[in-house]
C-alpha cells in the first residue's frame, strides 16, 4: 500500500517559548525549529510499515514556508521516499491545513494517511480527524498499536479506560500517539542520500484552497507563575480553603 505521511515544522520542544513583547504571538525568529515530535512517530511508524514489506512507498508532505522544506528532508532522511511542500507563508489553521491535505491525497491516492495527533505548538487535535471526515475515510485516533491485515488495519488505540482496537477498512486516516514507537535518528549516509530524494512545491492557490483565517489572536501571554503554598492548622481549615479559596469543593 501507498503511505502519506504528515510533518509541520514547529519550535523545537527543547526551546524556551517567549513571547512577542507586544503580545501579537511567540517569538520565531532566531529560534530552533525542528519536526513536531508526534509527526516523527507517524514517520517512524510508515517507515516500520515499509522495512515489513506491508508498504511501498512512503511520501512525506508538509504545509509552510520554505524552511519547511528541511523538515520534509528530514522525514526522507529518516526513510520517506520523496516529499510534498505546500509552500506558503501564512499561518494555515487546522481546517485549511485539513482542506489542503484532502487535495494532496485526492492527488496522491494513498491507502492510508498518518500524521501526528496534534502539533505541540497549537495543540489542537484537529486536523486528523477533520481530514477523516472530509474524506470520508474511517479513522483511528491516538494509536498506540498498528496492526495491517488484507484490505484493512487494525488500530490499538488509547482512551480513557485503557486500550481499544478499532478495525479500519482502507483507505484510512491514523494519527499516532506518544507510545506507538521510538522515531530513529537518521544517519549521516542517509542525510546525503536525502538530498537528492525528489521534493516537489505546490501552493494553496494551485491546490484551489482558500486559507483565510477564521479565527483572530486577540492576545498573547506567558503562563502565570505559581504562587507559594500555605500551611493549615488543622484538616476543617483545609477543607474550609478548598471550598471558599480554590474552589474546588
Amino acid at each position: 500500500m501507498k503511505l502519506l505521511v504528515c510533518v509541520k515544522r514547529v519550535v523545537d520542544f527543547n526551546v524556551k517559548v517567549r513571547v512577542k513583547g507586544d503580545g501579537s504571538g511567540i517569538e520565531l525568529a532566531n529560534v530552533k525549529m525542528s519536526m513536531n515530535p508526534f509527526d516523527e512517530i507517524a514517520v517512524e511508524e510508515a517507515i516500520r510499515l515499509k522495512e515489513q514489506g506491508k508498504a511501498s512507498e512512503v511520501v512525506a508532505v508538509s504545509i509552510g514556508p520554505q524552511q519547511a522544506g528541511e523538515t520534509i528532508r528530514t522525514a526522507l532522511a529518516m526513510g520517506a521516499d520523496r516529499g510534498i511542500l505546500v509552500k506558503t507563508d501564512a499561518v494555515v489553521e487546522p481546517l485549511a491545513v485539513a482542506k489542503l491535505l484532502q487535495k494532496v491525497v485526492e492527488q496522491e491516492k494513498p491507502d492510508l494517511v498518518i500524521l501526528g495527533k496534534q502539533a505541540i505548538d497549537d495543540d489542537a487535535n484537529q486536523t486528523g480527524q477533520m481530514l477523516a471526515a472530509l474524506l470520508g475515510w474511517p479513522q483511528g485516533t491516538f494509536a498506540f498499536r498498528v496492526t495491517p491485515g488484507d484490505g484493512g488495519i487494525d488500530v490499538t488505540r488509547e482512551v480513557d479506560g485503557g486500550l481499544q482496537t478499532v478495525a479500519l477498512k482502507l483507505p484510512a486516516v491514523v494519527t499516532t500517539d506518544l507510545r506507538l514507537n521510538e522515531p530513529r535518528y537518521a544517519s549521516l549516509p542517509n542525510i546525503m542520500k536525502a538530498k537528492k530524494k525528489p521534493l516537489d512545491e505546490t501552493s494553496p492557490e494551485a491546490l484551489g484552497v482558500d486559507i483565510a483565517s477564521r479565527l483572530k489572536v486577540i492576545k498573547t501571554t506567558e503562563p502565570g507563575g505559581r504562587k507559594a503554598g500555605v500551611k493549615v492548622g488543622s484538616v476543617a481549615e483545609l477543607v474550609q480553603k478548598l471550598k471558599t479559596e480554590a474552589g474546588v469543593l
